[in-house]
């Protein structure tokens, strides 16, 4: 029988719109090694790696009259360079042109009718530097199955790892027939989905939201009353088809320090540094903003498997990314006490037992944040948008260097998918020694994102001034 999609991974396809393609994206920045880096070399090394994700080459076969969820199957005329793409930035190669171009291929949605991802090489970045950007369906990436095509093509060693490559050839694709017979038998076995399916695959939003909310309801965790609603933000706006992207730089020694000072964890900082950001951006607006005002955050993270499981890594990719709601404290004009508020909303996901520190999450197989990324995205997507203003990710990755195909790997930006009415959302990853945060923002209502950028490490400077 094909390998059907999970009631999940079909809504992630059903609730895709213009305004909200349902992909999650990662920009990571490279030196050139002197031996030279070109799209040859990137083709060959994908070509070399992508049997370790073979979700990579396979694409979305519907099932006749939407009688059950569609299949994955192996995609006959898989043409890589489709998928691998190159792209030069126009001299001198800023970063802000490189932010524009990725804002872009961000708002492009991805090709249906073929395999559900994307990469870009990008090269002509000043500083003797090149970029690439990975696009992956939020249906896609369900991190046991299928991970993130970055986390293979990364080595520990400038000296990639042995040859991956290995012959396929794509296995033949079920008839209609066949796919009808397979959807009769779900259909005995499962006779409410059948109508569940004809409603979303028709566009019943309220159907297919239901769906993913019932789903979610096994994997996200969220610590406050849902029928509490967020408060009104700038940040809540029907959106447009079109991005906006922006960077902040901050150093992992900042927080740590912070930390160190105060007792609580990494993650406190960060939110509470997001909290300064945001309340420094809506003064800068001229918004409203009062010693109660603050701003409701969805934060998925990674939790412990409980103990009987089996296969824990695993359980923690695929299955148990719990998503908290934060009321990130913007009205409070003192940063201590913001980290404190922030601290004291954490402590009961710490309370549980069941957090997942950052030494466990590095440890994972390759590089763990790109598909980390992903399914918070994932979890955050079926929730909807009066309960929290904005998503913010935070992936801890590796402490040390890490290459592709000889190539060092200097900066890693996350770009998280935006929610239906949801102008911003932020994303950030620790990489050997730094924390690189990626805004993607709509287009139209976030015309100063880079504003707000650049309050991030004002609002760091702000917590590290309090240690002495």
């Amino acid at each position: 029988m094909p390998d059907r999609l999970s009631a999940l991974d079909a809504s992630f396809l059903y609730l895709e719109h213009p305004t909200t393609p349902m992909h999650v994206g990662a920009v990571a920045i490279f030196r050139r090694p002197r031996s030279g880096f070109d799209y040859e070399r990137l083709l060959r090394l994908i070509e070399q790696r992508i049997g370790l994700v073979p979700r990579y080459r396979q694409k979305v076969r519907h099932v006749p009259a939407s009688l059950a969820r569609p299949v994955w199957v192996d995609d006959p005329d898989f043409d890589l360079t489709y998928h691998v793409r190159r792209s030069a930035l126009p001299k001198p190669g800023t970063e802000r042109a490189l932010n524009d171009l990725i804002a872009r291929l961000m708002s492009r949605p991805l090709d249906h009718t073929r395999p559900l991802w994307e990469m870009y090489l990008v090269e002509g970045l000043e500083g003797n530097r090149i970029a690439m950007l990975t696009k992956t369906h939020q249906a896609l990436v369900d991190g046991i199955r299928a991970i993130d095509i970055a986390q293979v093509i990364l080595d520990v060693s400038a000296t990639p790892r042995e040859d991956f490559g290995t012959v396929w050839s794509p296995r033949r694709q079920p008839s209609r027939m066949k796919l009808v017979a397979d959807a009769v038998l779900d259909a005995w076995r499962r006779p409410t989905e059948v109508v569940d399916n004809v409603r979303a695959a028709a566009g019943d939003a309220a159907a297919t939201a239901s769906k993913v909310v019932d789903v979610l309801g096994q994997v996200a965790t969220v610590i406050r009353t849902a029928a509490s609603r967020a408060p009104g933000s700038p940040l809540n706006v029907a959106i447009s088809t079109q991005r906006r992207f922006a960077v902040a730089r901050t150093r992992l020694e900042d927080y740590r320090a912070v930390r160190a000072m105060h007792g609580c964890a990494v993650n406190d900082v960060v939110l509470a540094v997001v909290s300064g950001a945001i309340r420094n951006w809506l003064l800068s607006r001229g918004e409203p903003v009062t010693a109660s005002s603050t701003v409701r955050a969805m934060v998925p993270l990674s939790v412990r498997a409980e103990p009987d499981d089996a296969g824990a890594l695993d359980a923690l990719l695929g299955n148990r990314v719990a998503s908290f709601l934060v009321d990130l404290p913007v009205g409070e004009p003192n940063p201590v006490v913001r980290l404190h508020q922030v601290t004291h909303q954490m402590r009961v996901h710490a309370d549980s037992g069941r957090s997942v520190g950052a030494e466990t999450l590095v440890r994972l197989g390759g590089f763990a944040p790109p598909t980390l990324h992903a399914l918070g995205a994932r979890a955050a997507s079926g929730m909807s948008r009066r309960i929290f203003n904005l998503v913010v990710t935070n992936v801890p990755g590796p402490q040390v260097p890490l290459y592709a195909a000889g190539a060092t790997m200097l900066e890693m930006f996350p770009v998280v998918p935006l929610a239906k009415g949801q102008a911003l959302s932020i994303g950030l990853t620790s990489y050997d020694g730094g924390v690189y945060y990626g805004f993607n923002a709509d287009r139209d209502a976030m015309g100063d994102v880079d504003s707000l950028a650049g309050m991030i490490p004002e609002a760091l400077d702000e917590l590290v001034g309090s240690v002495v």
